[in-house]
């Protein structure tokens, strides 16, 4: 099999291997194979391919933040200052750097519209959010202001792709 080529369609072998693999991936390459009716030497060089074609980006374990001390989750919308000044560094370039150094930001994500940006934060507590948004995140330069929801209750966390 050769090196996966960006535009190549996934196909139907390669989209069971990665519905496995989103569900156990620490499967070994005995158990995949036989689970998608390939043999061990063929999954694994399969299993290479997306991995060298970027389809799979890398392999995690997935906490449970409540179990690590991390029991508040919260969604914050986050408006920048506009400056025109073209001398000046973007207020998009010195946030999308800042928030890369902010362990309770898991996922900051740019959107359309009225907002800038949507961060997913994780704290231990509610002392823990009111310091991380006081004393860094209102503080950094190109914050206007932001708006903030706690999640009440998880009704489906995943994060496995629908193939």
């Amino acid at each position: 099999m050769t090196a996966m080529d960006p535009s190549d369609p996934l196909d139907a072998v390669d989209r069971r291997i990665l519905q496995v693999l989103q569900a156990q991936g620490r499967i070994t390459y005995d158990e995949l194979a036989a689970r998608v009716s390939l043999s061990p030497s063929a999954a694994l060089r399969r299993v290479k391919r997306l991995e060298d074609g970027g389809v799979i980006s890398g392999y995690v374990a997935l906490l449970a933040p409540e179990r690590v001390g991390l029991g508040l989750t919260a969604y914050l919308t986050v408006r920048l200052e506009k400056h025109n000044d073209p001398q000046a560094r973007s207020p998009l370039d010195l946030f999308a750097a800042a928030v890369q150094a902010w362990p309770e930001v898991i996922e900051c994500v740019a959107l359309s519209g009225d907002i800038d940006y949507l961060l997913r934060v994780v704290v231990q507590d509610m002392e823990h959010y009111s310091r991380f948004v006081m004393d860094t995140l209102l503080k950094h330069p190109a914050v206007r202001d932001c708006k903030t929801s706690f999640v009440l209750q998880r009704l489906k966390s995943t994060t496995a792709l629908p193939l």
